[in-house]
Order: C-alpha cells, then sequence, then structure tokens
C-alpha cells in the first residue's frame, strides 16, 4: 500500500497552506517525510530555491529550519516546562554545565509567546491536555524555524486557546515563515489559510486559494460527497421515566448539578472549556469523587466510587483523551477492544481465538481500517484508533453511554460512521449522552442539549430550539442576559 504517490506541495514565505483530507490519506506521512522522521522512495524536496536536499533526520530537519508540532503529544510529564521546551538542546555553560538560568529565562520568553502563565520550573505533569497541547507549540517556536508544520493544532484548544495559536500564527507571517496548517476543522481552514490542499489516498486532489473554494467542494474532494453532517431524524423521549438521573451533584467544579436523560435519545453537553461538562461525566462514571449528590439508573439510587461499580451499573464511558485516558497504544487491536469485558474470554484466563473473534466482528461493523485484529492500535489513524475505543463499548454493551469528544481529532468521513453508530445505538434504546465542544456536531446530533457554564447547568432545550448563537450565549453569560 503506498501512503503517497506522486504527490506535489510547495509553500511560500509568509503564507499559511492548509493541508486537508481524511484519516489516513497521508498527510501526516507527508509531513513526517519533510521533518527527517521518514525517508522518501523517490521525488525530491527543495528549500528556499537552493536546489534538493535530503533530509536525513528529524536533527537535520531542524537545522534546515523545519520545526513541527505533531498531532500527538511527546512531552515528558516529570520534567519540568523549561526542561520540555529545550530538551537535548539546553544551553550550557563555559564548564559544560547546563546554564539553568539562561535556560529558565528563554523558557519564560516562550511561554509568554503562548500565554502560559506558569513559572518555568513548573512539572509538565501539572498541565491541561490544551496547555499541553500550547507547550507543544511554544518548544517549536524554540527553533527559528521557516518553515512552520502544525499537526491538529487545535483539537484540544479552547477558543481563546485558539485565537492565540492564530495571533501567533499571524506574527510568523509577518517574518516570512511558511506555515503548513493540517486540520479536520474546515471552519479553521477558512478563516486562517492562504490556500489548501487535499489528500486522497495518498494523491494529491488539488490546491485552491480559499477565498475561491466552497466548504462543499472541500468535503467533496475528501469523502466524495458534499454534506460533513448527515441529517438524522430527531427522537423524543418514549417514556416518561428516565434511564439515567443525576440529583445534586456537587464537587470542586460541579455545583449542584441535576438532569435527566432517557433511553432512545442522545442528549448533547454543550459548553465552554472548563464548563464542567467532562469532570460530570467523570463523577457519573466514578472516577471523580463527588461531596454531593446522588445517581439513579432506571429510577434506582445507586452508588458508584469506581469504574467498575458504573459498569455493573450499566454505565459505559468513553473518554475524552483517547491516547492517555483510553487506549492501551502497546497492545493490538484485539486486546484493546476486549478491554472493558475480559470476564466474557475467561477473566484472568483469556481465551485468545474468542478475543480476536469479536474483535473482528467490531472492526467489520465499524470499518476500522487494518489488516487484523492483531495490529498494533498506536500504528492506526486517530480516526482508527477512536473506532477501536468505541467497539470496546460496543462489546460490552451497556444500557448508558457517555462520549466525550467522541470525534476530536478525526476526519469527516470517520465522523459520519461515529454519528451513525450513535443514532443506532439509540434507536436500539440505548441512552446516548455526547460531550462535544463542537456546536454544529451538537446541533447535528443530539435530540435535546444541555448547556453547562461555571460547573452548573445553564440551559436545558430541544435540538430544534437550539442555535450556536444560542448555546454560546447560555455558555458565556448569565442565564437572565441569554433570555
Amino acid at each position: 500500500m503506498k501512503a503517497l504517490s506522486n504527490v506535489n506541495f510547495d509553500v511560500l514565505p509568509g503564507e499559511v497552506h492548509a493541508l486537508c483530507g481524511e484519516n489516513g490519506a497521508g498527510k501526516s506521512t507527508l509531513m513526517h517525510l519533510l521533518a527527517g522522521v521518514y525517508q522518501p522512495d523517490s521525488g525530491s524536496i527543495a528549500i528556499d530555491g537552493a536546489g534538493v536536499v535530503k533530509i536525513a533526520d528529524e536533527n537535520h530537519a531542524q537545522q534546515l529550519g523545519i520545526a513541527i508540532v505533531y498531532q500527538e503529544r511527546s512531552l515528558f510529564g516529570l520534567l519540568n516546562l523549561a526542561e520540555n521546551l529545550f530538551v537535548n538542546r539546553q544551553p550550557v555553560s563555559s564548564g559544560g554545565w547546563i546554564d539553568r538560568k539562561a535556560l529558565f529565562a528563554r523558557a519564560k520568553t516562550l511561554l509568554a509567546e503562548v500565554n502560559l502563565n506558569f513559572e518555568p520550573d513548573t512539572p509538565t505533569g501539572h498541565l491541561s491536555p490544551a496547555q499541553q497541547q500550547m507547550l507543544e507549540i511554544a518548544k517549536a517556536l524554540s527553533i527559528d524555524s521557516r518553515i512552520f508544520i502544525l499537526d491538529e493544532p487545535t483539537a484540544a484548544l479552547t477558543l481563546a486557546e485558539t485565537d492565540t495559536l492564530f495571533t501567533l500564527i499571524r506574527k510568523l507571517q509577518q517574518r516570512g515563515v511558511g506555515i503548513v496548517y493540517i486540520s479536520h476543522r474546515l471552519d479553521e481552514i477558512f478563516q486562517i489559510a492562504n490556500r489548501v490542499s487535499v489528500l486522497k489516498d495518498g494523491v494529491m486532489q488539488g490546491t485552491w486559494n480559499t477565498a475561491e473554494v466552497t466548504l462543499e467542494q472541500l468535503v467533496a474532494s475528501m469523502v466524495g460527497r458534499e454534506r460533513l453532517y448527515e441529517h438524522f431524524e430527531r427522537t423524543l423521549p418514549g417514556s416518561v421515566n428516565p434511564t439515567l438521573e443525576v440529583r445534586g451533584m456537587c464537587d470542586a467544579r460541579l455545583k449542584d448539578v441535576s438532569f435527566k436523560a432517557y433511553a432512545g435519545e442522545i442528549l448533547g453537553l454543550a459548553g465552554l472549556a472548563g464548563a464542567g461538562r467532562s469532570e460530570l461525566a467523570l463523577a457519573i462514571f466514578g472516577a471523580r469523587p463527588v461531596t454531593a449528590g446522588e445517581v439513579l439508573v432506571d429510577g434506582r439510587p445507586i452508588r458508584i466510587t469506581s469504574p467498575v461499580e458504573a459498569m455493573s451499573a450499566g454505565i459505559g464511558y468513553l473518554p475524552e483523551d483517547r491516547k492517555e485516558q483510553g487506549l492501551f497504544p502497546e497492545m493490538n487491536i484485539a486486546e484493546n477492544i476486549a478491554a472493558a469485558c475480559l470476564d466474557r474470554f475467561g477473566g484472568w484466563l483469556v481465551k485468545d481465538n474468542s478475543v480476536s473473534s469479536a474483535a473482528a466482528k467490531s472492526m467489520q461493523r465499524l470499518c476500522i481500517a487494518a489488516t487484523g485484529p492483531e495490529k498494533r492500535v498506536s500504528t492506526l489513524s486517530g480516526g482508527n484508533q477512536q473506532k477501536v475505543l468505541l467497539s470496546r463499548w460496543l462489546l460490552r454493551d451497556p444500557s448508558i453511554l457517555i462520549v466525550d469528544e467522541p470525534t476530536r481529532g478525526i476526519d469527516v468521513g470517520a465522523k459520519a460512521e461515529i454519528y451513525r453508530t450513535l443514532r443506532t445505538l439509540a434507536n436500539e434504546g440505548k441512552t446516548v449522552i455526547v460531550i462535544s465542544s463542537d456546536l454544529p456536531e451538537i446541533l447535528a446530533i443530539a435530540d435535546r442539549i444541555l448547556v453547562m457554564r461555571e460547573g452548573a447547568v445553564a440551559a436545558e432545550m430541544l435540538a430544534g430550539q437550539a442555535t450556536e448563537e444560542r448555546i454560546v450565549r447560555y455558555a458565556a453569560t448569565s442565564q437572565e442576559f441569554a433570555n
């Protein structure tokens, strides 16, 4: 299988050239070639019109002025921020020792540039996923680059952090830096990019000025259809009795949260970053202690103090960060899919054949692109990794499934498959709760929407009553003003 075939691509000084395509289209492979991680089988690379260069490795790429921010974070959690920013490039004194004063001074400047208000000696593990992504960007800035590659840079960022990044990109443009911007968030492409190219199955489909191409044309060139979000029939609860009820839940973040969710519906949880949506999901799943409140499943109060108890009560949870909280990257697909229900496969004496057979059926159901269940999950694209994580819960078959940012960092084709799967689960009588920062996504798939603000439920509305503007006003302002 060819990851790339006869691809021509260029980036001009001071421009943002966006690169789009489905997961597995070859975008990251192309960037790995430019960053010296992979070597091409054929073709050539030229920089600044100075002739063909052979990029030997990542260090050589940095020497040539190529900086890259990878989609998956590559930080050392036990090191501090300054040490992560200058890994293997620390300033040294005349005696050969690390010059910590110079290290911290340089780090402080970089942290300020990306609006990270932390001291350089702060342990990296104390930062949130979004803050760690900004640290990765600062790390790339530490290289005096002429070519700056960003691979899904905003997948974990808040709106404010995205604005900070865009301001930074414009500053780099003014310095004449050429920027390659890879993103599945197509609205960002039109906001920040000068040109956009589309890869499909390793073949370049075309390059356009963003002012001269439409969203529908981009989607069609990526996946062969024009609609980004499919139309799903809305459903209303078929019963007055909720499958899941939360009453008065409180902790350090949550403030007296109460709501009901019903069988056969998709309940959307919207809100700004920090509103408490993920904290609520973790509390329901028993992965976060609460100070007050109760959870009822099918009308019965359930004491949940651990994920094991939540799973026993028929609750499943697909976490926001698949890499850190969901997957076992060095294990294969079958082992990852079976992880939530090992008791079905012999407990401590797991029957490998049974696991592989069940995994193969799951792969077929969600169209997971891999050679077989024995494929290591870390080698899959982001979209296929997310499908593996969803397959784990489909195999477990919970009556209540909470999915946190289910389509973050995956392509539009994989998104559509996940949307259809979630709708199928609801049609089968499951209760599905979707947490998403993507408002078009919430509006496309949810039957009912809760808006959270500052740890509390600020509003509840049927999908037919909701608009992006209305959701944002409830999420960002007082309820009185929103009315």
